[in-house]
């Protein structure tokens, strides 16, 4: 089980370290306890960050990283792992995903991570960036119920994952990981006619836009998501989506405004 709203670091080694670790210790009192990283994030910089600023604290975390796809043959994910737990001071990761499809047979990287498994590196594991083909065959590839989640891009002005992502995630038992949720620093401001209706859906609610948006994509059970915040007053405006649900009044207002759109060729990313 995972709180909806979690903790991204995408792009953290750009931030003040000192601040960017108050908002961190914020969000998981706040109950932000899912912590989602990755080796490529600032070339293992992030994922050394993370390791001191959780200290005295791993306990609380659900901590997730990520090996990169070129990392990904069965003897590399091995040691792309090690690399990471080291980094992260820490001895197991509760979920180790694949960043996204890469050129390494899938059977092998999956067999990886059943190793790492069972030698208690890793509790458990998925995948990042697949489509709906690429998730039923890792699906197909891994034991039983063990491809945990899909990791993909969604926000309110990216909601291409509806169309195949989020369905097939809902028939196989897959939770979506909801990354970038708020167009990686492409929101909607208050002067568009997108973000005048996310404003005057937060006045009424007492809520922030940002807010607002992510209980929009919250809507679905099958999601959780991961928004990045470097600073502890945007922490708190996340952590307090937990107590929003839309109605359904709302909902249709939104989706007015940031309509699903055609199904594309390709399955979005960043």
């Amino acid at each position: 089980m995972l709180p909806a709203v979690g903790q991204g670091t995408w792009d953290m080694e750009k931030a003040d370290p000192a601040e960017a670790t108050r908002a961190l210790l914020a969000g998981l009192d706040a109950g932000l306890t899912h912590v989602d990283t990755a080796e490529m994030y600032g070339d293992g910089r992030v994922e050394e960050w993370l390791g001191k600023a959780l200290a005295g604290r791993r306990d609380e975390v659900f901590l997730a990283s990520k090996v990169l796809p070129s990392n990904a043959s069965r003897r590399e994910t091995l040691a792309a792992c090690e690399r990471s737990l080291k980094r992260l001071r820490t001895d197991t990761l509760d979920l180790y995903l694949l960043h996204w499809p890469g050129s390494h047979p899938l059977a092998d990287t999956l067999a990886a991570f059943e190793e790492l498994r069972a030698a208690g590196k890793v509790r458990h594991y998925g995948v990042s960036n697949f489509d709906a083909s690429e998730l039923r065959e890792a699906v197909r590839l891994a034991p039983p119920g063990r491809i945990a989640c899909n990791q993909v891009l969604y926000h309110l002005e990216e909601r291409a994952i509806e169309h195949r992502v989020l369905p097939a995630c809902r028939e196989l038992g897959v939770t979506l990981v909801a990354y970038s949720p708020f167009g990686s620093g492409r929101f909607p401001g208050p002067r568009s006619r997108g973000g005048r209706v996310l404003s005057e859906i937060a006045s009424a609610r007492g809520a922030s836009a940002y807010a607002v948006a992510l209980a929009f994509l919250l809507r679905e059970e099958e999601v959780v998501t991961i928004p990045k915040a470097a600073r502890r007053e945007h922490v708190l405006e996340n952590a307090a989506t937990g107590d929003l649900e839309l109605t359904a009044d709302e909902i249709a207002r939104i989706e007015a405004v940031f309509p699903l759109g055609p199904e594309p060729a390709s399955l979005p990313t960043i």
